[in-house]
């Protein structure tokens, strides 16, 4: 069998970092296309791979059988039901229900925290993330996020939410960049928990190929 995952620069594809992980600390082999984004052959280039032209997508191929996902919650779920023996969700049924419930809302939520703190790993953006800050909207984001995360390491007593790594922590892993990037004061327990996911030695892996990227999308 081989596996790809489609995804976009490192730096700013906070979807493509998502998967990547749950196939990365699972130790799923796979191999990744890197897609650079916001260039004039992108969206062709991802269509060949993805039918919804967006990153990630994840392709594994079998002898003649070919199967394609491309949606970075859809894969997590894929992934750690055929290949990791449904691990990276808590054993308990309740902290697995709430484990996907907290997972979902980042899924689908939080619009303000994403338009006015995109993700940028290289990105040093203290005034900008000041001002962001004082809207409503992005105020009540990060309110959420701090009561998801304090509520889950609370329970759990960490380090992570749901005390092991689960798909929980990819799917907020895109959050814990941002409010470095734009320094987002975190309460100890919660500075506890970022520094435990940029300790991941596959998020030190991410981290240190956006560093080396040379694109620069103006995102910040």
């Amino acid at each position: 069998m081989s596996r790809t995952l489609v995804i976009g620069n490192k730096n700013y594809s906070s979807w493509s970092l998502r998967p990547w992980l749950v196939l990365s600390v699972g130790e799923v082999p796979f191999e990744e296309l890197r897609i650079p984004l916001d260039q004039p052959q992108t969206k062709a280039e991802i269509l060949r791979h993805s039918p919804s032209g967006k990153v990630p997508c994840l392709i594994e191929n079998e002898r003649d059988a070919v199967e394609t996902i491309w949606d970075s919650l859809a894969i997590a779920e894929m992934v750690n039901e055929r290949h990791l023996n449904r691990r990276l969700w808590p054993a308990d049924a309740r902290q697995r229900s709430r484990a996907r419930a907290v997972t979902a809302e980042m899924h689908s939520g939080f619009a303000a925290l994403r338009t006015h703190m995109p993700m940028d790993i290289r990105g040093r953006y203290t005034a900008a993330g000041a001002t962001a800050q004082q809207r409503v909207d992005v105020a009540a984001d990060i309110a959420r996020i701090h009561a998801i995360w304090s509520e889950c390491l609370q329970l759990s007593g960490g380090p992570f939410l749901f005390g092991t790594f689960s798909i929980a922590d990819a799917f907020y892993a895109p959050v814990v960049t941002r409010f470095r990037t734009y320094g987002v004061a975190l309460p100890k327990p919660l500075a506890a928990y970022s520094a435990a996911v940029f300790a991941l030695p596959a998020m030190r892996r991410w981290v240190a190929a956006a560093e080396a990227e040379t694109e620069s999308l103006n995102y910040g």
